[in-house]
Parts: C-alpha cells; structure tokens; sequence
C-alpha cells in the first residue's frame, strides 16, 4: 500500500510534540515542575529515572530537536529512537504529572521506530534516493490503526459504570463550572446535559474507531472526532491531546487522501517532485519481517491485557487506584483530597505536623493527596528527611479525607498505621480504608 499516510502521520505527530515541548518550556512549566521541588513521585521499580536538575532543559531541547527532525525524516530513525527515550524518560520523572495522552504520545514514539515513516517525503527520501520507497506493506499503518483503535475503545469500556452513565459523574460537577461560556454555557446548568454528554462519549469512544474504518461512514465520523476533542479543549484543560487524537485519526483515511494532502504541501512549499528513478515498494527480509511482526504482536499483547489488571486488586478501582493508571481511563473522576501527616520520634514520643507545601509543589501535593502509593512515597521521605534532623526512627501517620464523584469526604488511609514501616510493592495495600459503596460496571 502507498506509503503516504505513515508520512502524514509522521510529520503531523513530529509537529505537535515540538509545539508541546515549546509550550511548555515558554509556560515556565520546566522549572516549576522538574527544578523547584523537593521531592519527586518515581514509578514503582524507576526510581533511577529523575529530574536531571539544570539539565532537565536540555533534555526537553533534546526531545524537541528529535521531534522536529522526525517530522522533516532526517535521520529519521535516529531521530524516532531519541524522541521515544527523551519523551518517556520526561513522563517518568514524576508522577504527579501523569496524563493519558503523555502515554500515547511514548507508545505511537515507539511504533514509529519500527514503522517505515522516514522513506517516503522526507530529507532523508530526498538525500538517498535508493533507501525511498512509495509503498510498505500494509500491517505497518495497521498498526496505528490498532493502537488508535484500543486507546478509543478501553476508553469507552471504562465509561461503562455506574457513575458514569447512571449518575453523569463528575460530568455534573464539571459542566456547571463552564455555565459562562458565550451562547451554550447555560445548557451546562442543566444535569439533563451532563447525561447527554455521558452517553454520547461513552457511545463514541465504542464506535468511532469502527465508523473512522467504514468508507460511507468515515466523513461523519472524522467530522465527530474534530468536533467531539475541540469542545473538550474547549472545556477541560487537558492540553495537546485533543489534538493529537485529530491527527491520530487521519491514519483511518484512505491512502490517496494522504498522497493528495502530501501534494498539496507540496506545492506550497514550492518543492519539485523527487528527482531520479521511481523508489520501489518496500520489501522486508523474511526473518526482519517475522522479528517486526513478532515484536508489535507482544507490545499489542501487552496494551490490551494491561488495562485489565485492576481485575487482580480486590477493591473498588476508583478508591484505590491500584491498576488504573495506563488503561486509558480518560476522566472518569472528580477526586479532591486533603492528607495531613503526623512525624513521631520512637524514642521521645514527640509529635510534629507536617506542612506538605514545604516539600511538595501545588500539583504535587493535589495529586498525592488521592493517591495511596504517592502517599506512602511521601511518608517515606518525610521518614528520611526527619531522620536526617535528629528524631529517632520516625514513624510518620497520615490523617486524609478524600472526596470521590461528588461523595461526601471520608476517610481514605488508616490513620493508626505507621506508613514509614510498609513497603511498596504491587500488591493490595490493606491500609487503605473500605469505600463503603458501590459502583458497578467495568
């Protein structure tokens, strides 16, 4: 098949991380979330990754560079390699800073190093003429169809319960907060509004994937996925993502859209067509294309099982959130929280509180606030850095309540467990309290 919607795709992709990593660098967000705290929240087993202190700026030039010359196709495949590794180590350095789209942008960074993107109308095409080709096979664009596709559709299953379709939560607690929007703000007041926009993301997330790969249907669906993440930029602050799913989704056009797009850039950029022989279709040796396909075939088994892991802890997901990261579970909770933590000397029995903004950044200290595990790493650092000050092995204890889906504010850490004492593993944390409620569905 043509290979010009993996080039679309690469240069739109390309573009977007660069204006990401530009947007954030001229926010000031690099400094304010990387160089100013403390204290960073590490993933369980990646401790080792962290801010690289001043360099920290240079690894997000270095993210960018990558970015910008993947979408020119200039060494491209150097360039993929050093985009992914700069990306994922930049979402791994805290995890206060955990989106849905930060994880996609790392998965579709790792396909592009083992999709063919850089032969076809690019630097590299142009200044090797023998290493182009038009056509790849065709499970190369299948690929980022299918991982569109299970972004969108586990999407969509985690929509299936009951707060989201039976209680419109937390659309009802968000959709007032934008009741001043010029012409429609004032539909949001209505809970009946709330319901409608539940369902309908619930049905789109299920379908539009199906819809996008449908001929007759794909306009209409195309249309939907612009208008549907252009009202979510508008009303929830949720950065690039709803525009780099509208880019995602080009990769359902037909291939001779792609070759239309691609000339019509073309032309602006005032670029003649290729010089020298037409490139050949590209054809992979049989044992790169059995370890290729072996490769996608286990990365596809493991995004599609990954989400299910909630399935192993036994208590509700949404209170824990033991599995819920990395399972596309795209704004399914209002969950605000306050954790106060007690630090006492064993020897002396003293006790002293703990002022969290002392160590922690506002994000920072929002986010832990409903999060066992950053809970428990911020136990153990307040355990460090106490004991640095002189108490005598510190116990620290944690006083929270959280809110969770416009619920009352209840009790979420067991308040007479010493958490400088446990450790941090995948298992259940029995010192998590007991929700006390039910919400049913996936």
């Amino acid at each position: 098949m043509p290979a010009a919607p993996l080039a679309v795709f690469r240069i739109a992709f390309g573009l977007l991380v660069l204006a990401s990593v530009v947007r954030f660098w001229a926010k000031g967000w690099i400094a304010e979330l990387y160089l100013q705290p403390k204290f960073f929240f590490s993933y369980y087993g990646l401790e080792f990754i962290r801010p690289l202190g001043p360099y920290t700026y240079g690894l997000f030039a270095l993210c960018g560079t990558c970015a910008l010359l993947v979408a020119l196709g200039w060494h491209y495949r150097a360039a993929a390699v050093g985009l992914f590794l700069s990306f994922t180590y930049i979402e791994l350095m805290d995890k206060s800073t955990y989106l849905n789209h930060y994880y996609f942008v790392s998965l579709a960074a790792l396909l592009l190093v083992l999709l063919p993107a850089g032969g076809y109308f690019s630097l590299d095409a142009r200044r090797q003429p023998g290493r182009a080709h038009t056509h790849v096979p065709r499970w190369t664009l299948d690929a980022l169809r299918l991982l569109v596709g299970i972004v969108y559709v586990y999407a969509g299953l985690a929509k299936l319960n009951s707060d989201w379709l039976l209680a419109a939560q937390p659309l009802r607690i968000w959709l007032p907060a934008k009741n001043d929007l010029p012409l429609v703000g004032f539909l949001f007041s209505y809970p009946v509004t709330a319901f409608i926009f539940s369902w309908f993301g619930a049905f789109y997330d299920l379908t539009v994937p199906f819809f996008l790969l449908n001929r007759i249907t794909r306009p209409y669906a195309y249309a939907a996925v612009v208008v549907f993440h252009l009202l979510t930029a508008i009303l929830f602050p949720i950065g690039m993502f709803p525009y780099v799913m509208i880019v995602a989704a080009l990769v359902f056009f037909p291939p001779e859209w792609h070759e239309r797009l691609l000339e019509r850039v073309r032309r602006m950029l005032r670029r003649p067509p290729a010089a020298g022989r037409a490139a050949v279709p590209l054809v992979y040796r049989p044992r790169v294309q059995q370890v290729l396909l072996a490769g996608l075939a286990l990365f596809f088994v493991v995004q599609l099982l990954v989400p299910f892991r909630y399935a192993l802890y036994p208590r509700e997901l949404f209170w824990t959130e033991e599995g819920y990261r990395f399972s596309w579970r795209v704004m399914l909770m209002e969950k605000m929280g306050q954790v106060q933590f007690k630090v006492v000397d064993s020897a002396t029995g003293r006790a002293r509180l703990v002022n969290n903004a002392e160590h922690l950044s506002v994000l920072q200290e929002k986010m832990m606030a409903t999060q066992a595990d950053m809970i428990l790493q911020f136990a153990h650092y307040l355990r460090d850095h106490y004991a640095r000050q002189g108490v005598h092995q510190p116990q620290v204890y944690a006083d929270t309540y959280v809110s969770l889906n416009g619920r009352l504010g209840k009790a979420y850490i067991d308040p007479t467990v010493d958490l400088a004492r446990q450790r941090e593993s995948f298992a259940p944390k029995s010192w998590i309290l007991p929700f006390d409620d039910e919400i049913t569905g996936l």
